[in-house]
C-alpha cells in the first residue's frame, strides 16, 4: 500500500487515485493570494483534496467546498479531508463541474484550480491518470465560464497552467471580464525554460503584479524564494 504523503499538518492518503500530490499543486495552495476575511472557498477538481487543505490552513474561511468527478478521487478526497483536522469546515461534491455550476446558487470569495491539460505523455498514461490530467475533460473556456459564474463580484481565481497556455487562457478570461491581477512564471532550474504560470484573476483590473520562480538551483538544492513559499507545508523545509 502506498504511504501517505506527509505535510507538517495534514496527511494525504493517495492509493486510490491517478493523481498523486505534485509540485503545482503545492505551489498553486502556497501562491494564492487569501483575503484576511475570506468566507468560502471552492476547489475546482480536487484530486486528492491537497489544495483544499493547503487552504484550510493558511485561511479562516468557514467553508471550502472542492468538486471531483472522478470516483476514486472523491473517495480519496473525502477520507483526507475527515482526517484533518479542518473536517468540519471542509465538503466535496462529487460532480462534474457543468453540473456544479447548473446547480450552484452560491458564489465564491476566492475559486482555485490545478485544471487539467495535455501532456506529452498522454497515450503513454493509464486511461484514469490521462482523463485527470487531459484537457478534453474540461476545458479551459469551460472552466473560466464556470468560475466567472460563481465568484463573487469582490472575489478572485487562481490557476496553475502550462507556461506555453498562458496566452490563451488570458485571452479566455478576459472574454469573461476576468482581469489578471499577479502573474508568477516558474522554472524548475535557473537555466532551464519556463514550465508553469501561476495565474489570479478578479473582475476588477488592479495593477498587474508579475514575478518569476525558480524552484532548484540544482538537484534537491531549493532556491530561498522556493523554501519561503512551500516552508510552512513541507516536512523537510
Amino acid at each position: 500500500m502506498l504511504k501517505p504523503f506527509k505535510f507538517k499538518q495534514f496527511s494525504i492518503q493517495q492509493d486510490k487515485t491517478a493523481m498523486k500530490v505534485g509540485t503545482d499543486g503545492v505551489l498553486l495552495g502556497s501562491w494564492v493570494e487569501i483575503n484576511s476575511t475570506i468566507f468560502n472557498v471552492l476547489d475546482i477538481g480536487s484530486g486528492t483534496g491537497l489544495i483544499a487543505l493547503m487552504l484550510a490552513q493558511r485561511s479562516n474561511a468557514e467553508v471550502i467546498d472542492a468538486i471531483e468527478l472522478n470516483d476514486e478521487a472523491y473517495e480519496q478526497t473525502v477520507e483526507n479531508f475527515e482526517n484533518s483536522e479542518w473536517s468540519d469546515r471542509l465538503f466535496c461534491y462529487h460532480a462534474s463541474f457543468q453540473e456544479f455550476v447548473t446547480e450552484i446558487d452560491d458564489k465564491y470569495e476566492l475559486i482555485v484550480s490545478n485544471p487539467p491539460f495535455y501532456t506529452s505523455t498522454y497515450k503513454e498514461l493509464s486511461e484514469e491518470r490521462a482523463m485527470a490530467r487531459h484537457s478534453q475533460s474540461l476545458k479551459y473556456n469551460e472552466l473560466l465560464e464556470g468560475t466567472a459564474k460563481l465568484i463573487s463580484e469582490k472575489g478572485s481565481c487562481a490557476f496553475i497552467i502550462p507556461y506555453t497556455e498562458e496566452t490563451n487562457f488570458i485571452d479566455l478570461a478576459m472574454q469573461h471580464k476576468l482581469y489578471l491581477n499577479r502573474i508568477t512564471k516558474v522554472k524548475g532550474t535557473v537555466n532551464s525554460p519556463i514550465k508553469r504560470s501561476l495565474m489570479q484573476f478578479s473582475f476588477s483590473p488592479n495593477q498587474l503584479e508579475e514575478s518569476e520562480l525558480t524552484i532548484e538551483l540544482e538537484r534537491h538544492n531549493y532556491t530561498q524564494e522556493y523554501i519561503d513559499l512551500v516552508k510552512d507545508f513541507y516536512l523537510k523545509m
